[in-house]
């Protein structure tokens, strides 16, 4: 191997010895930068080697996030954040919530179906994963509990129902994804539709499945009320706000009247509105909703700054033809080197958050993949329509990682809302069977990709 190689595999080293020590991602990748630029400088003055890479970074590095933080596709992310936020604190949600689960009394695990079912309608309303976590969890979790449901399949329900938002649009992961890929996020949008909706299919089956094998795992209460029209009219009142939402939101975008940045000023709009509606809008939940917005987002950007810095120099050492060297010497062919990162991508999901694999992992191995035979038909009105379907199976297995131990976000968010009596270990083994059902999700859209390609070439025809 070449000196750079070797600087590779230590950069990457150093970055993960710094990110155990707990100091915060984006200084972990900033300060990984900024010694390997040290590094390369060194090595070529007083070691006569050529790694490529020296103090002129630096200010290579400050035009580079100037770049990337002029992109207009990354204005829709405090936008999506406020609207998921400012939704949450309308009270929309928890109305539908409780008038829903009257549909499905009679079923057995109807309240875990409706669970599910509002977790789609949130997904497509919010996208933030811990929004729609912890609503889902306060409010169904003691009820599941209190009418007898297995602890594990109460909070494993909850866990990936409410994860579902990071893959159904508006996601933020998608924007994301396709600004660091340079594919248009509407495609991403639309592809992400069925994908979801597929998902969410498996989880209803499977919670059928298990409670007429299981009978004892979700018990019926004989006191639910009947299903009557009037039920199925309280449904339907409840449905019309997010569903106003969403249309305002994802059907300005599929009908091409919006962009995706101009669609989520409109969602926040909207959702600001229907919080007013609901009388739930008033100077200390504004308050509240922006300090959270803005936080977030400075997260996201704060390691959106580091990994571009932690790139650019990773790239001057020829980081992404070292990582283009090792994939394409594997001994599988396209579909086998494609299973294989999804393989890096599910383990990496067990210590990383989404954000990082996003900005540092998967500019390296896109290009990789862009090169790869995959027949993908796009129908001649798809962009790009192997690297929408590559986006997507990778985006299913990112969801992967907020069920997987020990840095599952959505874990942790149900650790801090469940009762007592639930501890972190039910909630680990609640969501295998969810972490098992999204892998046969993944397996889906990567075997049969018109899953995803066919909206996007439909809606464009």
């Amino acid at each position: 191997m070449a000196t750079t190689d070797y600087l590779v595999i230590a950069m990457f080293a150093a970055f993960i010895v710094f990110m155990l020590t707990g100091f915060p991602i984006a200084f972990c990748l900033c300060g990984t930068a900024i010694l390997f630029t040290a590094v390369g400088t060194f090595a070529d003055l007083y070691l006569g080697t050529s790694t490529g890479v020296d103090f002129n970074y630096f200010g290579i590095a400050v035009t580079r996030i100037f770049s990337t933080m002029s992109n207009w596709v990354l204005v829709s992310l405090p936008m999506f954040i406020y609207m998921g936020l400012m939704l949450d604190r309308s009270g929309m949600a928890e109305k539908l919530m409780m008038s829903a689960q009257e549909l499905f009394g009679k079923v057995r695990g109807g309240l875990a179906i409706t669970v599910t079912l509002i977790g789609v309608i949130m997904a497509a309303s919010t996208g933030i994963i811990g929004a729609s976590v912890v609503l889902l969890g306060l409010l169904t979790v003691p009820a599941m509990l209190r009418q007898g449901y297995d602890k594990r399949l109460a909070v494993g329900t909850v866990a990936a129902a409410g994860t579902l938002g990071i893959l159904i649009p508006p996601s933020i992961m998608l924007v994301v994804m396709g600004d660091q890929v340079g594919i248009s996020v509407g495609d991403l949008f639309m592809g992400a539709f069925i994908p979801g909706l597929i998902l969410a299919t498996l989880y209803v089956i499977y919670l059928i499945f298990l409670c007429y094998l299981k009978p004892e795992k979700a018990p019926l209460l004989p006191d639910r009320r009947p299903l009557s029209w009037r039920v199925i009219l309280d449904v339907l009142k409840s449905v019309i706000p997010p569903a106003i939402l969403i249309l305002s939101v994802l059907g300005s975008i599929f009908l091409g009247i919006a962009t995706v940045t101009e669609a989520s000023g409109v969602g926040a709009l909207v959702a600001t509105l229907l919080a007013y509606a609901n009388k739930k809008l008033d100077l200390k939940v504004m308050k509240d909703v922006l300090s959270i917005t803005f936080n977030t987002n400075a997260y996201i950007f704060g390691i959106l700054i580091g990994a571009t810095c932690f790139a650019l120099v990773l790239r001057g050492l020829g980081g992404d033809e070292f990582i283009a060297r090792i994939l394409k010497s594997l001994p599988f062919g396209p579909m086998g080197i494609l299973w294989f990162i999804v393989f890096c991508v599910f383990i990496l999901g067990f210590f990383l958050d989404w954000i990082e694999i996003c900005f540092i992992i998967l500019p390296l191995i896109a290009p990789v993949v862009a090169e790869l035979d995959f027949r993908v038909e796009g129908y001649g009105v798809v962009t790009d329509p192997k690297m929408v379907w590559f986006l997507l199976v990778l985006a299913m297995t990112l969801q992967t990682s907020f069920l997987t131990p020990p840095v599952g976000f959505a874990l942790f968010y149900l650790k801090g809302i469940v009762p007592p009596e639930v501890t972190l270990a039910d909630i680990y083994r609640g969501v295998i069977p969810f972490v098992i059902i999204q892998m046969i999700g993944v397996f889906v859209v990567s075997m049969w990709p018109e899953v995803v390609t066919w909206l996007p070439a439909v809606a464009y025809r």
